[in-house]
């Protein structure tokens, strides 16, 4: 897992218009948490920031008025119709330290002939890793599955020196038999009458 390094500013301005000042500059309000310490405000690049939230659980080293501090992502808030990045918390983290996060599940493979439909029961799966060798992703194989398959935490196999933070038996992805939806026969009468005219 690589690192990416953002410089980032303490501030001492809160509250909404604070907050749309910083993002008028094209940069992002965040808190970085952890380990017990106060809260620290920062105000972050907003496109160096979107960038490095493009990899999941990415790490960050922040350069904080020349001290480095690791951080991952905790939680991002997005606008929700344009997109751009409101505000972001952080959690501090120490090389050698295990942290919860949760990883995307991907598939490969093809499902079994027939109509199937495969439910991501859990997008993302829990786990435990070391906080500089998080995980990007996992990959399940869903070759040749077929209707009331499934596939458990425990039969996903994860990268040495991670651990489920989930139950063994928690289902992550099943396949069902997809359902022929029938219209009701009054319908398809009034859909042919609409083409004749």
């Amino acid at each position: 897992m690589s690192e990416v390094k953002i410089s980032a500013a303490t501030r001492s301005e809160f509250g909404k218009g604070a907050a749309r000042r910083i993002r008028r500059e094209d940069k992002v309000p965040g808190v970085l948490y952890g380990h017990g310490s106060d809260p620290l405000h920062l105000t972050l690049p907003g496109h160096d920031l979107l960038m490095a939230l493009r990899t999941p659980n990415v790490l960050i080293a922040l350069d904080i008025d020349g001290k480095t501090e690791l951080a991952i992502p905790k939680s991002v808030q997005r606008d929700p119709l344009k997109g751009f990045l409101e505000h972001v918390d952080l959690l501090l983290v120490k090389r050698g330290e295990q942290v919860t996060v949760e990883i995307p599940v991907h598939t490969e493979g093809e499902l079994a002939p027939g109509a199937f439909l495969l439910e991501h029961v859990l997008n993302a799966l829990p786990v435990e890793a070391e906080a500089t060798h998080i995980p990007e992703s996992v990959t399940v194989s869903i070759e040749g599955l077929a209707a009331g398959d499934s596939i458990l935490a425990k039969d996903i196999t994860l990268p040495k020196g991670t651990t489920l933070a989930v139950e063994e038996d928690t289902v992550v992805l099943q396949v069902l038999a997809a359902q022929a939806e029938e219209a009701p026969e009054g319908e398809e009468a009034e859909g042919d009458e609409a083409a004749e005219a």
